[in-house]
């Protein structure tokens, strides 16, 4: 077998192999017998007919048409072995000539991973997060939160006092034209905890329940509903009910309801979340600012299209996910904001080019550095993956397949990439501080 290479632009590569007919010759048999065990052909068993009668039976060329598939997947295996070839794809191949008694020549053109050369990391220079504090205040706000997802309600027979819950069927009119979404029966509204627009809590203060009421409020200039913003519109509401909304005592009881024996312990469990939450935050944007750095600052040839396909592909269905979980409709999403998927492709190439650049530089970096997952990391990932779906009542029963699927092949190599990727940022970090 003999190969041709061809850098093209765009990191394409172009390989062009010729195989003697003599080298195709192996394929030719073995195919034969693949067909012949499964078509039946008279007078021989399954698998056992020669291959002059498999070609007279089926066709010359459907025996070498067969035969060139494998010839190509396994020629093209080793070349991308021997010659230490980085393909980011399946190859678009065209075959050049393929006939009895002739060389068999085909051109397979591949997408390869691009050069990069990394910034000298000595040069690199990010201040490290500062040390997190939590001010009580902050506690406070939680312990307030907490106490209102403790609260008891019930309905009283009384006029809507601040603090108070109203059940009200809404209705909202711009120049009395009904707006879209605008008809909310069983609305409830918590009196000062000014969720509505401005003044709209305060036309419920004195109202006792199956009261109506209409009033005129101005939208906000800068209100997230673009077109309601700074419009003059009716409300019209009929209450439903009022429930007076007891919250409990900040004392050890209320601890305990947490699972924490004293309030002091909860206090501490709440500034202990508090600070990990703002440290993971603060790791995160220290991370961010570390590879935009090296991104800036780093050359690469040409990326290959296909990488950048993927990730808007992998981008638009990011967005459809969260959409979704958001309890909308991806397709009237994308109406309202009078775009095609293709335009929201078109909108994510940019920040998919810096997502493919950010995993190329943590790839060569790790690559570099000889980063790598031990098998003790690698066992100590799947364990605790494991771990987490156990201790979900939702996959009750499913474990053992669960587990089956963590423990393989493709699973392993995605968890590894994990650990690769989280070793190699944490030596970027230590460059970075070291460097500042």
């Amino acid at each position: 077998m003999n190969f041709t290479k061809n850098n093209l632009p765009k990191s394409l590569l172009e390989v062009v192999v010729t195989m003697t007919f003599d080298e195709l010759q192996p394929y030719l048999i073995k195919t034969a017998e693949k067909i012949s065990e499964t078509k039946k052909i008279e007078g021989f068993r399954p698998g056992k007919a020669p291959y002059d009668v498999v070609v007279r039976t089926v066709g010359e060329m459907f025996v070498m048409q067969n035969a060139a598939s494998v010839a190509i997947e396994e020629s093209l295996d080793k070349i991308l072995d021997s010659e230490k070839i980085d393909a980011v794809a399946e190859p678009k191949v065209e075959v050049q000539k393929l006939a009895p008694n002739n060389d068999f020549i085909f051109k397979a053109t591949f997408s390869i991973l691009p050069e990069i050369k990394i910034m000298d990391l000595e040069k690199l220079k990010v201040k490290a997060p500062a040390e997190i504090k939590i001010e009580e205040k902050e506690i406070d706000k939680v312990l307030e939160d907490l106490k209102k997802f403790k609260a008891k309600e019930s309905l009283a027979d009384k006029v809507a006092e601040k603090g108070d819950k109203v059940i009200m069927n809404l209705n909202v009119f711009v120049d009395n034209v009904p707006i879209e979404g605008g008809q909310t029966p069983n609305h409830s509204v918590i009196i000062g905890e000014n969720l509505m627009i401005p003044g709209f809590e305060d036309n419920l203060l004195g109202l006792k329940a199956n009261e109506e009421k209409e009033f005129a409020l101005k939208f906000p200039e800068k209100y997230h509903e673009q077109k309601l913003a700074g419009k003059m519109a009716t409300f019209k509401i009929k209450t439903t009910g009022v429930y007076k909304i007891e919250l409990p005592e900040l004392n050890d009881e209320f601890a305990k309801a947490f699972g924490l024996p004293t309030l002091p312990d909860l206090k501490k469990n709440i500034e202990s979340n508090l600070k990990r939450e703002k440290e993971s935050k603060e790791n995160q944007k220290f991370e961010l600012e570390i590879l935009e750095i090296l991104q800036e600052k780093s050359e690469f040839s040409e990326i290959p299209e296909v990488l950048i396909n993927e990730e808007t592909h992998r981008m638009v269905h990011e967005l459809e996910d969260n959409v979704i979980k958001q309890g909308m409709n991806f397709e009237d999403y994308m109406k309202h904001l009078k775009k095609t998927e293709a335009d929201m492709m078109l909108d994510f190439v940019p920040d998919a080019i810096k997502r493919v650049k950010t995993g190329l530089l943590i790839r060569e970096l790790a690559k570099q550095q000889n980063i790598i997952a031990s098998e003790e990391e690698l066992k100590a990932e799947t364990e605790k993956n494991i771990a987490s779906y156990k201790l979900n009542p939702q996959y009750e029963g499913k474990i053992a397949e669960i587990e089956t699927n963590l423990r393989s092949a493709q699973a392993q190599q995605y968890f590894s990439n994990i650990i690769r990727n989280r070793k190699t940022l944490d030596f970027l970090k230590s460059k970075a501080t070291k460097s500042s």
